[in-house]
């Protein structure tokens, strides 16, 4: 068989600094593997060097939204056929060892036989930079409610005089006490005086924790909007929520096969746990789980609020259905409801 004709499928193991790649053919049969630097340059090598095989049909690479995604918008521009492959699982690292040879080549064996494999999101649109802008948002909240919860514990253990006076006052009163307080106090060892001082601190960090969120909202929103507005015009849909949603589908929501894995990649579809006469599902702990997170806040809000979803808990749990159970049943109707504004955002309406 002449070089030209040969099919050539790729399999690259990505790390911060290199990339390994490993070609295989159309039988599986191992042609090469190679290092390569993680830069612009790197990327092109390695893709001349998989081509310099045959005809390059298709390559899998591990991480395409951590370490790989350089290499992925690289290989996506030159017009090759990407897919993303989950990483070996743990008995077959046990049984064939671990190395970055090895683990490109299962990468590349995976791809050939499309086993455990995915459409890669897209990394340049719109979504990519919602996703960027909530990353720090995210960071920016989980850091203004350590901060919140540490200026309580001091509280708790403040000498008297101190916790008498803030103890009952409400987060945002706190808040507004401490960083107003005096910059001038007794002895630094005191502890009265050492623990207003840290109150003081913690306080203005607070503040400008608040208003860092309040200027990334500003932004999200208008964002959010613009990439889909009747994703956030549906019931129990705000800003966040549908930000966490299209981040989740991707700039590519195509990508997803069908409402089945969505609700999968979401976490909301159980799995069959069934065995002899035995018919019944489990709970999925998988999936994204802050796409599940959101899933949740629309299902609480709608519980509150819509009355034909107030309709359907009245029924299930006459039917002896929990609050719980009930919650993952809501869930995984909303999730289908979700993909059809994902995937169809022009044509169709989210079901009430």
């Amino acid at each position: 068989m002449t070089q030209h004709l040969v099919e050539v499928t790729g399999g690259v193991d990505t790390h911060r600094d290199t990339h390994t790649a490993a070609a295989v053919d159309a039988a599986g049969r191992v042609l090469g593997s190679a290092q390569f630097d993680a830069t612009t340059a790197g990327y092109a090598a390695l893709l001349g060097w998989l081509r310099s095989f045959g005809a390059l049909v298709l390559v899998g690479v591990e991480g395409t939204g951590a370490y790989g995604a350089g290499l992925a918008r690289h290989l996506r521009a030159a017009g090759i056929r990407l897919v993303e492959v989950d990483r070996p699982d743990r008995k077959a690292r046990r049984w064939q060892g671990k190395s970055d040879p090895v683990d490109a080549e299962a990468a590349a064996r995976a791809a050939l036989a499309a086993h455990r494999t995915g459409i890669p999101k897209d990394r340049d649109g719109q979504v990519e930079a919602l996703r960027n802008l909530r990353v720090a948002r995210r960071s920016a909240v989980t850091a203004r409610a350590d901060t919140q919860r540490q200026m309580k514990t001091l509280i708790v253990t403040a000498p008297e005089p101190v916790r008498v006076r803030l103890r009952r006052l409400s987060v945002r009163e706190l808040v507004a006490t401490c960083a107003e307080a005096a910059s001038q106090y007794g002895h630094v060892g005191d502890p009265a005086t050492a623990v207003m001082i840290a109150l003081r601190s913690l306080a203005r960090r607070h503040q400008q924790l608040s208003t860092e969120i309040a200027d990334l909202d500003a932004l999200i929103a208008p964002l959010v909007t613009a990439i889909n507005p009747r994703l956030l015009a549906a019931k129990g849909v705000g800003p966040e929520v549908a930000g966490q949603l299209l981040v989740t589908a991707g700039d590519n929501p195509d990508r997803l096969r069908s409402e089945a894995a969505f609700a999968m990649l979401c976490g909301a579809a159980p799995l069959p746990a069934s065995s002899g006469r035995t018919n019944r599902h489990r709970l999925n702990r998988g999936g994204d789980r802050q796409a599940n997170c959101a899933l949740w806040r629309i299902v609480i809000t709608r519980m509150a609020t819509d009355p034909t979803t107030r309709a359907y808990v009245q029924r299930r749990t006459k039917d002896g259905l929990s609050k719980k159970e009930i919650i993952r049943c809501l869930k995984r109707y909303i999730a289908r409801d979700i993909y059809t504004l994902l995937t169809q955002p022009d044509d169709l309406e989210l079901a009430a």
